[in-house]
């Protein structure tokens, strides 16, 4: 580890603690050369994967994609950055479970939908009139009925 104040590559770590979830460890970490503090993070690497899309393509998994959808859902609503990264860390912990080498885009929306549900219930059904493609002004009625009314889709 590089310290990032004089780019010694020489550290000690000070403390480590991990996170509430367990996923995450935080190191405070002190350079030997100019005595500087710093902490680093260290959580679980996702396995390289492939997404298969819904028209057969296949691509590498990118974090950044998944971020990015679950931004646009939950555009103008009040959920913070920290709210959005936890999600998608969560996210991420049961793709990495799954242990399969390619995973269908349409399993990743899911777990995306489960996850907005219990955050925000716009965002999931912006979320949802895009991943179940409603075919009518209905059908994304039915989808909203069902989540006041609580019943499973």
């Amino acid at each position: 580890m590089l310290c990032p104040f004089c780019s010694h590559p020489e550290t000690k770590v000070i403390d480590s603690r991990e996170s509430t979830d367990g996923k995450v460890i935080r190191r405070r970490r002190q350079c030997l050369k100019c005595q500087k503090r710093f902490s680093t993070y260290e959580q679980l690497e996702l396995l390289n994967f492939v997404v298969v899309k819904k028209d057969g393509r296949k691509e590498d998994y990118n974090r950044d994609k998944l971020e990015a959808g679950i931004k646009k859902a939950l555009e103008k609503r009040p959920v913070d950055d920290k709210k959005i990264e936890e999600m998608v860390d969560e996210i991420e912990y049961k793709l990495n479970q799954n242990g399969d080498c390619e995973i269908s885009s349409k399993e990743i929306g899911g777990f995306v939908l489960e996850r907005l549900k219990v955050v925000d219930d716009v965002a999931y059904l912006r979320f949802a009139s895009v991943y179940k493609s409603f075919g009518s002004a209905e059908s994304f009625k039915k989808e909203a009925e069902k989540l006041t009314t609580g019943s499973e889709r």
